[in-house]
């Protein structure tokens, strides 16, 4: 597709290990788990693949280890069709691993060590720098170091090029960081941390979003589930509603989410119909078991928008 968009993602790969229980393990206890299922991750990683199914051209930027695990990463752009151009291997540290658990509930908690991602500094960003100058989205995680992800925002702002952050899993950022995100996407608990706040903080989210807003984030998308996104901008706030699905995983929804909303607004849909496609996608992930797997083709996400459209 020549008129597809170009998304270039400076992001994360992990291998994912996960494991359905009834609850988490406490420590010194051994539980039986069941469903195990390892495949490939890391939201970055997530993000290009889910932007590469909605028909983007993808390009994905990062470090893997030169191990076996590395060579899922290679296996998976290879079958989906996203650019490795700007994907290095190392053999100073391992590829990245994380470890997931879910309950009944299909809701998860997850332990990850990023290993070879954490290599990644400004200087490997700069070696991204033409690629980026021509791509209509760059977008960028922070399973990466800051530094790394604050240079992505930064070269994305000085080309032109639309910048995302999708601040997970979030850490104060310096206003500066902030100053070059054109959308910042953080689900509810992200957004109190980036506030330098406890996640349960009780302070409204639409209150805390503001804050957040007066700090340097331009438009500002957050995450909320099933009750689907916030958005605040300039001209105000708005509250999209979810789509409701048949919950089984929801470890892709939030890059489910980040994917289409990069590809919308690269096709230029307006802020407002970009998050209402990106729910829609979102709530595809949440039906099937895994990452990779739940990502959602283009005719999965429409027929949903069909099925739920208001």
């Amino acid at each position: 597709m020549t008129n597809a968009p170009i998304i270039t993602v400076i992001g994360s790969f992990a291998v994912g290990m996960t494991l359905r229980a009834t609850r988490m393990p406490v420590f010194g206890e051994t539980l039986l788990g069941s469903d195990f299922d390892m495949g490939p991750g890391g939201k970055g990683s997530n993000q290009a693949v889910g932007a590469a199914r909605l028909g983007a051209q993808a390009h994905f930027a990062g470090i893997i280890g030169a191990d076996k695990l590395g060579e899922i990463a290679l296996d998976l752009y290879a079958a989906e069709g996203v650019n490795t151009d700007h994907l290095q291997q190392t053999d100073k540290l391992a590829t990245g691993v994380g470890f997931i658990i879910l309950n009944q509930a299909g809701e998860n908690g997850i332990i990850l060590d990023m290993g070879a991602n954490e290599l990644m500094d400004a200087d490997f960003v700069d070696g991204v720098e033409a690629q980026i100058a021509r791509s209509d989205v760059v977008m960028t995680v922070l399973e990466l170091p800051v530094a790394a992800a604050a240079r992505a925002m930064e070269l994305g702002r000085k080309h032109g090029v639309r910048t995302i952050l999708n601040p997970a899993p979030a850490t104060v950022l310096s206003d500066d960081a902030l100053a070059n995100v054109d959308y910042l996407t953080p689900n509810e608990t992200e957004l109190r941390i980036l506030l330098d706040l406890l996640p349960t903080d009780p302070t409204p989210t639409e209150e805390l979003a503001a804050e957040l807003r007066r700090r340097g984030a331009d438009n500002l998308i957050v995450t909320m589930g099933e009750d689907g996104a916030l958005v605040m901008t300039n001209n105000g706030v708005t509250h999209i509603p979810g789509a409701p699905v048949e919950v089984v995983d929801t470890t892709g929804a939030g890059d489910a989410f980040n994917a289409a909303l990069a590809v919308a607004l690269a096709e230029g849909k307006s802020l407002l119909n970009a998050v209402k496609f990106a729910i829609r996608a979102g709530a595809v992930a949440c039906t099937r078991l895994g990452v990779i797997p739940a990502l959602g083709s283009r005719k999965q996400v429409n027929e949903l928008r069909m099925t739920n459209d208001e």
